[in-house]
């Protein structure tokens, strides 16, 4: 049985320049529960991420600014995000959620947070619509409480993970695996332990080739006892940040290749949805269900 964290708090108000790609967390359940992908029962809402639990990744100094609503204004712009403590809250919660899906996926196999995957979050800075990194929060918890000792990253948003690549740049214990634009955001890249930049209006056959050819190394040489997935959806032909050429079904097999790659190794794992920014709000929600789906076929 998969489970799937989902959050009262998606409904905070924001701007309406915000609210169409954060309307998707609040669709995504109902679809899922819609055509029986999920039920009720595998339904679950996270607590809040406790300061204890954040101050294992995230600096003193700058969960202080996010506490106190103290951010300069140009910190403030750089998240992309008008602050505010109902932000802020949120932010805890799907950090939060991330943790609970690890220690359900080391039961069950998988589990997967309806939000999350916020990859640019630095140590001591917030960016790119990420204030806090879930992914770095929760491999820290699972290697803190001794639960897991070897935690691959495995990030495939059209988006490097800046913020976790520095986060575990020199750590042995956390591998982190970016496949991403090459000449996309964040233009200037950090060093994750394996890098794949590829090009603008790179194709199916070509991307999948590319995972089918890194990821099962990685598994071998590596040898990791979890896995965090980020599963952004924003390579999408259709995205408007992406700039790639992988259509809808190229990304479903993605998801497939990580998903049966990870259970023959006998890895679990916790998925965080990342980015999705197609016009269509309905390939967006399709695109994060076919995920949803093939969870529940590899483990459910």
């Amino acid at each position: 049985m998969v489970f799937v964290a989902r959050h009262k708090t998606y409904a905070h108000p924001l701007p309406d320049g915000h609210r169409f790609p954060m309307i998707k967390y609040e669709l995504l359940p109902e679809q899922l529960l819609y055509e029986g992908t999920i039920a009720e029962a595998n339904l679950f809402e996270p607590g809040l991420l406790s300061e204890e639990e954040l101050l294992l990744t995230h600096d003193a100094d700058y969960w202080q600014k996010l506490k106190n609503q103290s951010l300069s204004r140009s910190e403030e712009r750089r998240t992309g995000f008008p602050l505010s403590p109902e932000l802020v809250h949120r932010e805890r919660t799907i950090m939060q959620g991330t943790i609970e899906c690890a220690l359900k996926a080391i039961e069950h196999g998988a589990a997967l947070n309806i939000a999350g995957g916020t990859h640019h979050a630095y140590a001591n800075r917030g960016e790119g619509f990420c204030l806090l990194n879930d992914l770095a929060l929760a491999a820290n918890h699972l290697i803190k409480h001794k639960l897991k000792k070897r935690v691959l990253i495995i990030d495939l948003d059209v988006h490097q993970g800046n913020g976790t690549a520095s986060i575990f740049e020199h750590r042995t214990d956390v591998f982190t695996f970016s496949m991403h634009g090459a000449k996309n955001y964040p233009m200037k890249k950090e060093r994750s332990h394996l890098d794949i930049g590829v090009e603008d209006g790179i194709n199916d056959s070509d991307y999948l080739a590319l995972l089918r050819k890194h990821l099962p190394k990685i598994m071998e040489d590596f040898r990791p006892d979890f896995a965090l997935y980020q599963c952004g959806v924003d390579i999408l032909n259709s995205d408007k940040l992406g700039r790639l050429n992988v259509s809808i079904q190229g990304c479903k097999e993605r998801d497939r290749v990580v998903f049966e790659t990870l259970k023959e190794h006998e890895v679990p794992v916790a998925c965080a949805m990342g980015g999705g920014y197609s016009d269509d709000i309905r390939l967006i929600v399709e695109a994060h269900a076919n995920t949803f789906r093939l969870a529940q076929e590899v483990w459910g």
